[in-house]
Formats: structure tokens, sequence, C-alpha cells
């Protein structure tokens, strides 16, 4: 008889972790509050350890992306603060940074799976009630996972990270992408594989400020911006404008498994977005945990699981925070774009 897995979350991470879990043996029942796949979203920069670990699963994420261009630091007015070369990227880790989108990855992952694996509009208000059906329960819902709460208590739990974010996609073609760093605020832009352009805004704030009219506001703090921040601004649609706080989750969690509940992605180690490393670590975390479980008893492969798991992508959490805070900088801003042009940006070893 097949060993039975309930997945609570179908994102990115809890889609992977279906596919992997099935390719090992596993009968596998993702539940998924959305009533379907997101139809809209914004893109992604899938590093190649990710990249790789989709591979173990059975997708091919390069097949819905293009290599990502490279870009640039920039101040402002744009003056150049250091550059984004892709080229030593690929040169370092034998392949190049994939741009996909988040709707096409997740359809990718949904085909994977036999039909009817994703339970789409069950959410899950008790994960323990499925341990009496299931020999493990995956938790991969997000940064306010109801599994890691029912597991572990409210003693780790998001936490504000200092900044309001804005992000959406804009009819737009840029010929490359990168960032811009103010004081407690930058834009990023990022093209897309359809001719658009994805971007995010961030500004520090007290938690929980909202203004009366966001595009107003982007346009009041970042409009005189260097080129192409205002042709952005200009196409965005408010009523497609995302916005949400930016938190990550502390203090870490001190196993990422609790009986036959195992936690992965942002539900064990939500991070701030600062190193573009949420997706990819979810992806790596559920390879790893299919590759844990494809054989012995399940109790030793979760362990096995945590062992390879919690501290690297802990260091990555405490890495993206410091620097979140070196980036909300509001003084001192010439040591700061120094240091920035000074260190070598090649961007964190996504394993």
């Amino acid at each position: 008889m097949a060993r039975r897995v309930a997945v609570v979350g179908g994102g990115i991470g809890g889609l992977t972790a279906a596919a992997g879990l099935r390719r090992t043996g596993w009968h596998v029942d993702v539940y998924e509050r959305a009533d379907a796949l997101p139809a809209t979203g914004t893109a992604l920069g899938i590093w190649p350890a990710a990249l790789r670990a989709l591979d173990t699963v059975g997708v091919d994420a390069r097949s819905i992306g293009q290599p990502q261009p490279g870009g640039a630091l920039y101040r402002p007015d744009g003056t150049r603060i250091a550059t984004l070369d892709m080229t030593r990227i690929e040169q370092r880790y034998g392949e190049s940074v994939r741009l996909v989108s988040r709707p096409d990855l997740l359809a990718l992952l949904a085909a994977a799976l036999p039909a009817g694996t994703v339970r789409f509009g069950c959410g899950v208000t008790d994960p323990a009630a499925l341990a009496d059906e299931y020999d493990v329960v995956v938790g991969a819902d997000g940064i306010g996972s109801v599994t890691r709460t029912a597991a572990f208590g409210t003693a780790s739990r998001p936490r504000y990270a200092g900044w309001l974010c804005w992000r959406g996609v804009v009819d737009l073609s840029i010929a490359e992408g990168g960032e811009t760093w103010g004081r407690g605020a930058r834009f990023g832009c990022t093209p897309q594989v359809d001719g658009r352009t994805n971007f995010y805004a961030v500004r520090t704030v007290p938690e929980g400020w909202r203004p009366d009219d966001d595009l107003a506001e982007l346009r009041r703090v970042f409009g005189d911006w260097h080129d192409p921040v205002p042709r952005v601004l200009d196409r965005i649609d408010p009523g497609a404008l995302l916005v949400h706080d930016l938190s990550d989750l502390t203090p870490a969690l001190p196993s990422y498994v609790a009986g036959r509940v195992v936690l992965l992605g942002d539900a064990a180690h939500a991070m701030t977005p600062d190193l573009g490393q949420g997706a990819c670590q979810a992806i790596i975390d559920a390879a790893a945990l299919a590759e844990c479980l494809a054989t012995g008893e399940p109790s030793a492969g979760l362990a096995a699981y945590d062992q390879r798991r919690r501290r690297p992508t802990q260091r990555m959490a405490a890495m993206s925070r410091r620097v979140n805070r070196f980036a909300r900088v509001r003084h001192l801003v010439g040591v700061r774009d120094t240091v920035l042009r000074l260190a070598t940006v090649l961007g964190p070893p996504a394993g």
C-alpha cells in the first residue's frame, strides 16, 4: 500500500514537493485554499540550484523562461553604483538564472501531477486532523502557516521588516533589469519573457501604514527618479497593483519537523526578498524532502531533511535580514553606496 502524504498549500513549494513525492512512490493530496491556479503574477528569477532541484522532480523550468539579462544598481539620479554581471553568475554556477512568470511555473508544476491531486478550494484549518489519514503532513502554506502554528505554537511568527511593498507588471519592454536605491526607498525593474516589465517598489514606513492613493504615493516618492521608473509608473494599472507589508519569520524555528509534520518554504523560514531567494529555497526544500522520504522510515527521512535544510535556509534568511537593514539606511547613503560598489555583486549561493 502506497504511503500517503498531505501537502498543505498549492504554491511553488507545495507543488514541487507533490511532484517529487509522487516520483518516489507516495500517494499525494494537495490542499489549496484558492479556487484555481493564478492567471496573472510577477516574474521570478530561478537560480541554477533551484533549476536542478526542479529537474529531480521531473520539471524543466528552462522551457518556460529565458536567461535573466544583466542589470545594475543605481542611485535615483541614474548614476550607476554597481553592475549585476549575469555572465559571471553563469560561469560560477554552470548556467544562467532563468526568468519565469509565477503563473507559468505553477501551471508547469501542476501539469506534472495527475488530475485531482490538487484539491482547490480546500483550505486547512486543523492540520493535526490530517495526521489521522496521512503518514506525513507537509506544511507549505506560506508565511502565515497554520501548519507551523499548530505544530510549534506562536513563538515564531511573521515580523514586520520595515518596508511597504508595491508590485506588479506593466506593458513596457526594457532592455535590462536593475534596482535603484534611494533614502529609505528602492525601485526595481525586471524584463519579462513576453515584452512586459515586472516592477516592485518599497518604502520604509510604520507598520500598517497605507496611503490614501497608492499610485499618487508612488509618483510622489519615485516620480523624479531616472528612466525607466517614470515610464513604469505611467503604465501601472491601480486595480492590478499588489500592496503588502514585507515580513520575515523570527525567531528561527528550532526544527522544521514536529512528529509527522514537516515545514518547507516560507512556512519554515520566510525571509525578506532582498536576496531574491524565497521561491528558490522553497523549491530546493521540496526536492530535498522528496529525496529524503524516498526510502526507509518516514521519521528518519524527516530528520535527514531537517538536518540538510534548516541551517542553510536559516543562514540565508539571516543574510537577507542584514541586507534589508542595510538597504533601509536613510543617512550616510554615500557610505552605503560605496560598500555596494566595492562588493562582489554575484548574489548568494542558492543551495
